[in-house]
C-alpha cells in the first residue's frame, strides 16, 4: 500500500508518465506547426504539459517529505482517515454524469445552446448548496462564451439551434 507521505510523489510521477506517453505517441503523427496544426500537434503538446506539471507535483511531495515534519504547534493535527471514513458523494458525481449525458444527447438533437445550458444546469445541481439562480446564471454564461468559442471562432460543426 501506498504511504501517506508519498501518494503525491506517484501520483505526480504517474502523470508525468502518461504525459511522456501521449508525447510519444502523438510523435508517429505529423505535428504541424501553430499556423498549420496537424493530427499530433494537440496531442503532442498536452502531453508535454503533463509531463511538466507530473514532475512539478512529484518533486514538490519529494521536497516536502525531505523537509521532515513540521515543528510540533505549527500545523494543527488532523487525522489522515478521516478524508477516507466519509461516504461518496453520490449527488455530485449522478449531476455530473447526467450533465455530460443531457449534453451527448442534446447536442445532436436540440442544438449547441440547448446542450450547453441543461449540461452546466444539471452538473451545478451536484453541489448540494447550489441555488436555482446561481446555476442559471453560471449556465448562461457558459453557454454564451461556449457558443462564441465553438461556433463563431472554431467553428466547431454542432448547429446552434435545432428544432426537434
Amino acid at each position: 500500500m501506498i504511504g501517506e507521505k508519498h501518494r503525491d510523489y506517484y501520483a505526480g510521477g504517474l502523470v508525468a508518465l502518461l504525459g511522456v506517453g501521449a508525447a510519444v505517441i502523438a510523435f508517429r503523427y505529423n505535428i504541424g506547426s501553430l499556423t498549420r496544426m496537424g493530427p499530433g500537434f494537440f496531442p503532442f503538446y498536452l502531453g508535454i504539459i503533463l509531463a511538466i506539471l507530473g514532475a512539478i507535483i512529484a518533486a514538490t511531495n519529494f521536497f516536502e517529505v525531505a523537509k521532515g515534519p513540521p515543528a510540533p504547534g505549527m500545523i494543527p493535527k488532523v487525522d489522515p482517515h478521516s478524508a477516507m471514513q466519509t461516504k461518496p458523494d453520490w449527488r455530485g458525481w449522478g449531476c455530473i454524469v447526467g450533465g455530460v449525458l443531457a449534453f451527448i444527447f442534446l447536442a445532436e438533437s436540440a442544438g449547441l445552446i440547448a446542450a450547453t445550458f441543461s449540461c452546466v444546469f444539471i452538473a451545478c445541481w451536484g453541489d448540494k448548496t447550489a441555488k436555482l439562480r446561481d446555476s442559471a446564471l453560471l449556465a448562461t454564461g457558459i453557454t454564451v462564451f461556449g457558443v462564441l468559442l465553438f461556433s463563431y471562432v472554431l467553428k466547431v460543426q454542432i448547429p446552434i439551434i435545432r428544432g426537434f
